[in-house]
């Protein structure tokens, strides 16, 4: 059954370890859709489930979210939480042992997400598809693998671990950050490959796995051969290519908009505009709660404004692509889950 409820396509962030009042005006907003949790947002895990039942207390509907992926991507280390390995370590057990490392990745996937989920957390921004060409330091060692068939299986090994834990999955960064040698937090990247290359490797995941993937993120890169615009606000790599050719029918996020590969396409409300306009279901602004929140505030009151006013339109079934990412089981409780035999099993299986 499909939603009738208002899109809240914007995902933002707080700024400390509780809830103030201006997170919860804006966790009230008709356009918030989501929260990122951030490590400065991390004390303990009865701080952090204290938190997010909080959050839910106010808006059952929020999506909460982290990157949490293992390695050096990993919010909360402390309080019982495994300390994941990245990404690449699975890579390196594949040319071992392939199916061994298939089992871990389902193990880490399950570890990932059943941790998170006992905490009162949603959704975590992973796997990473991109693929470990060398010279981006950005991805390096976040990525399974150099080759595409590999970092396929241990990607959707990994999605089946976080399937057991009830979470779903987003795979990022489409359609690869892993050639481009900057990092789009602080540049914009460029990948001058044409698109039939990009096609042939980078984007292999993705079509790979378009039954699989329940989101999807884009990269803040530009690929000029294709579009002169990013991907994440290219309609062109999107709708076209992503929706069209490759068959994906999830989610797709924006990355943050306060990256400077974003500032392409324009300040805070041109960066949400161009990327929902583009296909994006969900976009974040991340790390502007902090100081008072203005940019936050700013851009739901714009984007509402903007939405009245016809400079974007929601897709008829963003909101339900939105709500699908809520996970439909409940979590065990941490106590629960560490005496738990898949959980303690999983964890002998992780490299």
């Amino acid at each position: 059954m499909k939603s009738t409820a208002l899109h809240a396509p914007v995902v933002l962030d707080i700024a400390g370890l509780a809830l103030d009042d201006d997170d919860r005006r804006r966790l009230a907003h008709p356009l918030t859709g989501g929260l990122i949790l951030f490590a400065r947002n991390w004390h303990n895990r009865l701080q952090l489930t204290e938190l997010n039942a909080e959050i839910k207390s106010l808006r059952p509907d929020v999506l909460v979210c982290v990157d949490h992926e293992g390695g050096r991507v990993q919010r909360f280390r402390s309080d019982g939480f495994t300390q994941l390995p990245p990404m690449r370590a699975l890579g390196e057990l594949w040319m071992r042992d392939a199916l061994t490392a298939t089992d871990a990745a389902s193990a880490a996937g399950y570890v990932l997400g059943a941790e998170l989920r006992s905490c009162g957390v949603d959704l975590s921004f992973t796997p990473v598809l991109d693929l470990d060409h060398g010279p981006s330091s950005v991805i390096g060692d976040r990525a399974f693998h150099r080759d595409a068939r590999v970092a396929t299986m241990l990607a959707k090994s990994l999605m089946h671990g976080l399937l057991r834990a009830g979470m779903a999955n987003c795979g990022k960064h489409f359609p690869g950050h892993g050639f481009a040698r900057g990092d789009s937090h602080h540049e914009v990247p460029v990948d001058p490959r044409t698109l039939a290359t990009i096609l042939a490797d980078d984007a292999r995941p993705y079509e790979w796995l378009s039954t699989t993937l329940a989101s999807v993120m884009p990269a803040h890169v530009i690929y000029p051969k294709v579009d002169a615009l990013p991907a994440g606000f290219s309609r062109h790599w999107l709708e076209d290519i992503l929706r069209g050719e490759l068959g994906f029918t999830g989610a797709i996020f924006s990355d943050d908009l306060s990256m400077e590969g974003a500032k392409v396409a324009g300040g805070h409300l041109d960066a949400a505009l161009a990327a929902l306009n583009a296909g994006c279901d969900m976009v974040l602004l991340c790390n502007q709660s902090i100081d008072g929140g203005a940019a936050v505030d700013a851009l739901l009151g714009d984007l509402l404004v903007a939405q009245r006013e016809g400079r974007w339109q929601t897709q008829p079934d963003s909101e339900q692509r939105r709500l699908d990412l809520l996970p439909q089981s409940a979590p065990l409780p941490w106590d629960e889950l560490m005496h738990q035999s898949a959980y303690q099993h999983a964890l002998e299986r992780l490299p």
